[in-house]
């Protein structure tokens, strides 16, 4: 009998855990080393989603474990008034790497909590507390964050913050402007925010915003997009928060995907990627947004707010990723996995779109390429399949979506890992159609 099918410890899952969404796989994981993670029967699984997207150096990077061993031994945890190196160095560094003018950070946990402390920052700043977001958006499940959060979660919880509002966000293979040509977006962009203006009692504090939408379907910002929105936010004297959660620290092959755009917001998140798996996460924002709201009593005390311990970790990160050159990487090994993907688009029609940049990309499944119909049935049945062949993919179902899988392998990831992933996948359609 497989290892993975002890009753025992499925039994005392089922007592003695609050299921948090969706399903558990039926795998016990037991350990994890660079792009795999193996199962109790020791088979390997190749990790296409960097865990939650977040394993930006693999599993089990040694540098990384000395220094967690480091500081768990030396200096892991402090009261919240107190202040350390690794805390201090992290901030300046990313002052350093970010858009220019982002020179204040907070450290934090999650993402959650960064979207959080930023939209509280944007409300303080500006006096206002209307925020808006997009409709396929997500940003943590807590409080404010929730509240910005659209693509799902808003049944049953009660009402969410006073002010919350969305707009569509651009989706190019399903543009709802569509006929106006390469520039629909900016037509969908105007009449959002008309409607926008026509329901805001005057109290607009704050845009937030993903480059890329990854659990709203992998949907990227068309070149030029970003920039609109930031002359949306102006004339409205808002601000633009950009939550690169999952898009910053080179993942897109370039250090912030924001940069594309020649944007700097106004607030800038980050979390995932910049603790490569460990809890951590950022809110960086100018000199003078901090000093208004330091003098308004900006209040965000949190128990692991400016620990040293992921602070340190977040240090090797940005060293590591700078001396490999991890955002050229990025940018090489993911014009190779779309290479990849787009020749299986042309081989099965169940693939009707392939999307993203760098080492973050997205595939769509449909009934066929032509009626871009909607099949949620084939891809979990994909899913599935990947699973059963060893490769670990991660499907967005969402209503009017096929599915999506999201593929964000770590930037250590080989040429050889990413064309085996690209047959595991040839071979899980295969079974499936």
């Amino acid at each position: 009998m497989s290892r993975n099918a002890d009753p025992s410890f499925w039994a005392r899952s089922r007592q003695h855990l609050i299921r948090y969404g969706g399903s558990f796989e039926p795998l016990i994981i037991e350990r994890a080393r660079g792009s795999f993670v193996y199962d109790a029967d020791g088979r390997a699984i190749l990790d296409f989603t960097s865990g939650q997207m977040s394993a930006l150096l693999g599993h089990g990077h040694a540098e990384i474990a000395a220094v967690i061993a480091e500081h768990a031994a030396g200096l892991d945890h402090l009261f919240s008034g107190m202040l350390s190196r690794p805390v201090v160095d992290l901030a300046t560094r990313l002052a350093e790497i970010a858009p220019a003018g982002l020179e204040r950070a907070m450290l934090l946990s999650t993402g959650a909590e960064s979207n959080e402390a930023a939209i509280k920052l944007a409300k303080l700043y500006t006096g206002r507390y209307e925020v808006v977001g997009f409709a396929q958006s997500w940003h943590g499940m807590t409080g404010a964050a929730a509240s910005a959060t659209y693509c799902a979660g808003r049944k049953g919880y009660g009402p969410a913050a006073v002010g919350s509002f969305a707009i569509p966000a651009p989706n190019p293979y399903r543009p709802r402007f569509g006929g106006l040509g390469a520039d629909a977006w900016q037509a969908e962009l105007d009449y959002a925010f008309d409607l926008i203006d026509r329901q805001s009692s005057g109290n607009l504090a704050a845009f937030i915003a993903e480059p890329i939408l990854s659990s709203g379907g992998l949907i990227e910002l068309p070149a030029g997009y970003l920039r609109a929105l930031q002359q949306k936010c102006r004339e409205r004297e808002m601000l633009l928060i950009v939550d690169e959660a999952q898009t910053g620290i080179g993942r897109t092959g370039m250090m912030f995907a924001c940069e594309r755009d020649g944007v700097t917001p106004d607030i800038l998140t980050l979390s995932k990627t910049l603790g490569a798996g460990i809890p951590l996460a950022a809110v960086l924002t100018t000199a003078e947004i901090e000093e208004r709201c330091h003098e308004r009593g900006f209040l965000f005390y949190t128990t692991h707010v400016s620990d040293p311990l992921p602070a340190a970790v977040g240090l090797k990160v940005l060293e590591i990723v700078a001396r490999d050159g991890l955002v050229a990487r990025a940018r090489v090994a993911g014009a190779r996995l779309e290479a990849g993907l787009r020749a299986l688009q042309r081989e099965f029609d169940c693939i009707g779109d392939v999307r993203g940049r760098g080492l973050l990309l997205g595939v769509e499944i449909v009934r066929s390429q032509a009626g871009k119909e909607a099949a949620p049935e084939l891809g979990a049945a994909i899913t599935r399949a990947c699973m059963a062949q060893g490769l670990s993919m991660n499907i967005v179902q969402l209503p009017m979506m096929g599915g999506v899988f999201r593929i964000a392998p770590p930037l250590t990831v080989s040429d050889e890992e990413i064309d085996l992933g690209l047959s595991l996948l040839k071979r899980a359609i295969e079974t499936v159609i």
